[in-house]
């Protein structure tokens, strides 16, 4: 999520794509200097003898074989300084790793390295669970409403939070079709509009209604809430008639989309929390001064209001519910979804996330309120934030 290059510089800014999204400082950059024909950067497939089977970060699969002499050093993921490396044995490499090899590419695609650079696994994991227990400690989110200056005012369910970016903030933005961290490239804060989704992760004041920005994830999403008034398996759309407009939309369920299950049981004690939400907000107000509260051991919600909760909730258990197939979906199945933005003069989407077994959570909205909404959060390595409907948890 960071920045560098030169002739060391580059290999060095190259080295930080071995950690995967989080440690990610300058996409763009990196990978560019990653595509040169003499560098590859990617995870250990295979080790055999003096030799690594490579699946690479472009997608193919490279065989490299480690000259003798070659220099094999570790660094630990986030370094930015090869000084910082420790010299290892061939043999310290296992399956998992990740590794830049540098070296010579022959004309059939295979390499001879003569300098590889590791990252191992384990130390991967390591740091990427420390970014997700930050995350979760101090990350907030929500609905961007307004933009002012470097500042930018996000709706968490019925709390406002001041989000106070500076020159330092790294901002980085998903496409339209992932939530995947490692999707997201390097952003800006001109790119973040009112009704975007957005994630903060920084030091907050100690009413929660302030945050000292140090990462900005954002991103165009719709949140769409509805019962199927079609499904069509061989072409890959359902029709949703979505409660908030009352009209039918057609969205395209790729191989991309994350399809889930929400069990009765399950629903149904959302549906309740939904409720005693609904009264909690309409007693406390938005000027009640709760504070963030968690549950099951997540970061859960915002302010007043158990529906917000159940909101943060949902987005963070998605991973672990019971996978869907669209075959599996029949009209009149109520659904929740996370689309991608309409194109320009279309009124189809692409559903990212879509979650069916939800008829007692909208059943249990107020009638002309706002259906709890899902988040399209999929942070990897990069963890959970807390936070109503704009922050889920990692899958």
């Amino acid at each position: 999520m960071r920045i560098k290059t030169s002739v060391l510089g580059s290999t060095l800014a190259a080295t930080l794509l071995l950690a995967g999204g989080v440690q990610d400082r300058n996409s763009v950059a990196m990978a560019q200097a990653a595509a040169a024909a003499n560098r590859q950067i990617g995870t250990v497939r295979a080790v055999t003898g003096n030799s690594l089977t490579l699946a690479t970060d472009s997608g193919s699969q490279v065989s490299v074989t480690v000259a003798e002499g070659a220099r094999i050093v570790q660094l630990a993921p986030g370094s930015t300084d090869l000084k910082s490396a420790q010299p290892i044995a061939l043999s310290d490499i296992a399956v998992g790793d990740r590794v830049l090899v540098t070296g010579k590419t022959a004309d059939d695609g295979s390499m001879e390295a003569m300098r590889v650079i590791l990252m191992k696994s384990t130390d991967i994991a390591q740091k990427n669970a420390a970014e997700k227990a930050d995350w979760q400690k101090r990350g907030s989110g929500g609905i961007v409403d307004s933009v002012s200056g470097n500042a930018i005012t996000v709706s968490s369910g019925r709390r406002k939070i001041q989000v106070e970016t500076t020159a330092s903030t790294r901002f980085r933005r998903y496409g339209a079709d992932s939530v995947k961290f490692e999707d997201a490239k390097p952003g800006t804060l001109d790119q973040i509009k009112p009704g975007d989704q957005l994630r903060v992760r920084g030091n907050k004041s100690e009413d929660g209604s302030t945050i000292q920005a140090e990462d900005v994830v954002s991103g165009s999403f719709k949140n769409l809430a509805g019962t199927l008034a079609s499904v069509n398996s061989s072409e890959g759309t359902v029709t949703l008639k979505d409660l908030a407009t009352k009209k039918n939309m057609t969205v395209a369920v790729t191989s991309n989309s994350d399809l889930r299950k929400l069990p009765p049981e399950m629903a149904a004690r959302f549906a309740a929390r939904a409720k005693a939400g609904d009264r909690e907000g309409a007693t406390a107000g938005p000027a009640s001064g709760a504070q963030p509260r968690s549950a099951g051991g997540a970061e859960a919600g915002m302010g007043a209001g158990a529906a917000r909760t159940a909101g943060g909730d949902l987005s963070q258990m998605l991973s672990r519910l019971p996978t869907e197939s669209l075959s599996g979906l029949k009209v009149g199945d109520a659904v929740m979804i996370v689309a991608s933005e309409p194109t320009p003069g279309s009124d189809k989407v692409t559903a990212v996330t879509m979650l069916s077994g939800v008829e007692p959570i909208l059943a249990a909205t107020p009638k002309g309120g706002a259906a709890m909404t899902l988040s399209p959060w999929n942070m990897g390595g990069g963890g959970a934030a807390e936070g109503g409907e704009g922050a889920g948890g990692p899958q």
